[in-house]
């Protein structure tokens, strides 16, 4: 039997939605361990002088706990 934790993180990106994906869940990995999934729940970004200047997305990130 396994029980798993959910934490709640924004990654950030100047790049794409999927990067910041991307980069959210590499920052994650630094500090957390046994990552397991996560779940995109919320997309949004910053305008800066009338233009894309940030993609921002919140995601879930399920990690096992250790025994």
């Amino acid at each position: 039997m396994s029980t798993y934790k959910i934490t709640e993180i924004v990654g950030t990106s100047t790049k794409s939605f999927a990067d910041a994906v991307q980069e959210g869940v590499k920052k994650a990995s630094k500090t957390l361990r046994n990552l397991s999934w996560f779940e995109v729940v919320e997309q949004r970004g910053m305008i800066k002088d009338g233009e894309v200047g940030e993609f921002q997305v919140t995601i879930k990130i399920g990690f096992k706990l250790e025994d």
